[in-house]
């Protein structure tokens, strides 16, 4: 996940853009000060304090006792912080405040060298072993059951160590581990210093000895194959028992690992998650080129699948060339597992495909401000981006380092299409649609492509979601005021998917149900009369100085929204990038004391009793 920059001020932006562009990520001002960041709040403690929530890396160019006065009501669990630094106003100096085991020390040392700063680097082991011992590298786990706390204290007070196993990592750090030919049982140079700490590597089922940290290297593959919608309770069981046999422990486990066609298995994706490791898939062909080594190879999977094993040979198949297998193939009764271990940590990026992943995403009129958190974090985490070129533009920071399919305004199914099939090569697309993705935008497309033969098998398995945008619908009623306060409904007036015979039919009893009404696709270059044909069938059913509200260019440079009277709604005022709202015969206009004029709709009609717009919450 990219950094939240933090800043108070607008001369603090210049650096603020330094970092930005050594580390990523979007620059969060103060909405009172700083005009020109990607994303502006109100106060800076509640802003920060979600940002940590969420566990977004921070960069604070701020005093680092005023970032840990602000985040003090949200620390409390040392494992979960996200990485929080604070930088000096001159950018001399990188402080990592939290998370120091979880990335910020290297973010902080990364970040220093952009800046030619200093890293101020406080953690006691980090410093004086090169290491940290409670935070291993990818492909290594520390056994939470150790006492961490008490091993790093004993070596700091100057403790020797003892490394059980091979890890180059440990190997080559400045841990006072005995030398080539030294007896490990004697501290360096000093007989009389007995090895205290002990270093263990190892994939065994066992608990730690006092002082011991036990290392799991990340050195097993678990192959899994499950009928279609077989029991998530029973594929985890076998899994357990697959471990259980070979008495290894789970915190080895690199991932869960399977034939393609079942990408999409919920009992697959189950296991991966109770053990915590991911899930990959490998086709048909690459587990056939393990058969020579399976040890119960069956035609009957041959003849269904392509290959003559599921789970031995998606073991094999992660483990590589030396890996072996420790348990062959078990049977559960609509499952099978069989577990292989590697000779080092497995590399899991190259192993297998992913499930792909299409986020569906609405940013709203475009402004970082009106963006969900939700839809900023799925383009956080996603490779590509798929969308109308103004659209991706309009994310700003938030697309670097991504890969961009730009699609021109148009051939809406072609870009679906291509985003879906994205995702079926195991990549991380999001769907980059304005306003919100679900009305009037690509989310159905994805559902009639699901639902047609327009993808291939691959792009059928992918994971989905979708998240919510501000519509412009909604985005023009709050800049408006409240004409949405009673019953609404939405129309387009373009003819391109829906014939005109029906839109009229729509617009017709709309007029006559007396809704509120938001055109969308109001006018185009070739089409200009569907309006005024709106507006004329309106006319004979609501007064003329009915309101009406044309909000243009929402949320980015040039926005407008105007309130005019219904009678008065000339076409040539409307363009492609207009939504236009028109009121019910009940929407009523009121002006403040600054001149200003809203558009509201009382919830209740003033002909009934309880429901006039005197009405209160």
């Amino acid at each position: 996940m990219t950094p939240a920059i933090i800043i108070l001020s607008p001369a603090a932006l210049p650096l603020a853009e330094r970092i930005r562009d050594a580390l990523g990520g979007e620059i969060h001002g103060a909405s009172a000060r700083v005009a020109a960041a990607d994303l502006r709040f109100a106060e800076a403690g509640p802003h920060l304090r979600a940002l940590f929530t969420e566990g977004r890396p921070v960069v604070a160019v701020m005093a680092a006792g005023a970032v840990i006065r602000l985040l003090a009501p949200v620390l409390s669990d040392k494992s979960a912080e996200p990485p929080v630094l604070a930088v000096a106003d001159d950018g001399s100096v990188v402080v990592p405040l939290l998370g120091g085991h979880h990335g910020a020390n290297d973010l902080a040392r990364r970040l220093a060298g952009a800046l030619g700063a200093v890293a101020a680097v406080t953690t006691a082991g980090d410093l004086r072993f090169g290491v940290a011992l409670d935070a291993p590298p990818p492909g290594w786990r520390l056994d939470p059951a150790c006492d961490a706390k008490a091993v790093m204290a004993e070596l700091v007070a100057g403790a020797s160590a003892r490394l059980d196993g091979r890890a180059e990592w440990l190997e080559t750090s400045r841990l006072p581990l005995p030398s080539a030919g030294t007896d490990a049982g004697s501290g360096a140079g000093d007989d009389s210093a007995a090895t205290a700490v002990t270093l263990t590597v190892t994939d065994l089922a066992r608990a730690p000895e006092s002082l011991e940290l036990l290392y799991r290297p990340a050195t097993l593959a678990l192959g899994l194959g499950a009928e279609r919608h077989a029991p998530a309770e029973e594929a985890i069981a076998l899994a357990t028992s697959v471990l259980a046999e070979a008495g290894v422990s789970p915190l080895s486990l690199a991932g869960v690992f399977s034939l393609d066609l079942k990408a999409d298995e919920p009992a697959v994706h189950a296991v991966a998650a109770h053990f915590g490791v991911p899930a990959r898939f490998f086709d048909a062909a690459r587990l056939e080129a393990e058969a020579p080594r399976l040890k119960n190879p069956s035609d009957v999977v041959f003849a269904e699948t392509g290959c003559h094993g599921v789970a031995e040979g998606a073991a094999l198949a992660a483990t590589g060339p030396s890996g072996e297998l420790l348990v062959a193939k078990r049977k559960g009764a609509r499952t099978t597992a069989a577990l292989a271990r590697a000779p080092v940590p497995i590399g899991i990026t190259a192993k297998g495909r992913a499930r792909g992943t299409l986020y569906v995403v609405g940013i709203g009129p475009g402004g970082a401000e009106w963006r969900s958190p939700e839809v900023s974090r799925m383009i956080a985490e996603s490779t590509d981006l798929v969308g109308y070129s103004l659209y991706l533009d309009l994310l700003g920071p938030l697309a670097e380092g991504k890969a961009r399919h730009d699609f021109d305004l148009g051939a809406e199914e072609k870009r679906v299409r291509h985003a879906m099939e994205l995702a079926g090569e195991g990549r991380t697309v999001a769907l980059v649609c304005s306003g919100d993705a679900g009305i009037y935008a690509m989310a159905t497309l994805v559902f009639e492509l699901l639902d047609s033969d327009g993808i291939g098998p691959a792009a059928r398995r992918i994971e989905i979601a979708v998240s919510p945008g501000i519509s412009a619908l909604q985005a023009a009623a709050a800049r408006a005021g409240a004409p949405l306060g009673h019953d609404f409904c939405t129309i387009s007036l373009s003819d391109l998917l829906t014939p005109w015979p029906d839109i009229q039919r729509r617009i017709t009893a709309a007029a006559e149900g007396d809704f509120v009404i938001a055109f969308y696709n109001p006018v185009s270059k070739r089409r200009r009369t569907q309006l005024a044909f709106a507006r004329d069938r309106l006319l004979e059913h609501r007064p003329a100085d009915t309101p009406v509200i044309l909000a243009t260019n929402l949320g980015r440079a040039g926005e407008t929204v105007r309130i005019v009277e219904l009678a008065a709604l000339d076409v040539d005022d409307v363009d492609m990038l207009t939504v236009v709202i028109v009121g019910s015969s009940e929407t009523r206009v009121v002006t403040t004391g600054d001149g200003r004029r809203w558009a509201f709709t009382p919830r209740g009609y003033s002909g009934k009793a309880g429901t006039g717009m005197r009405q209160t919450s």
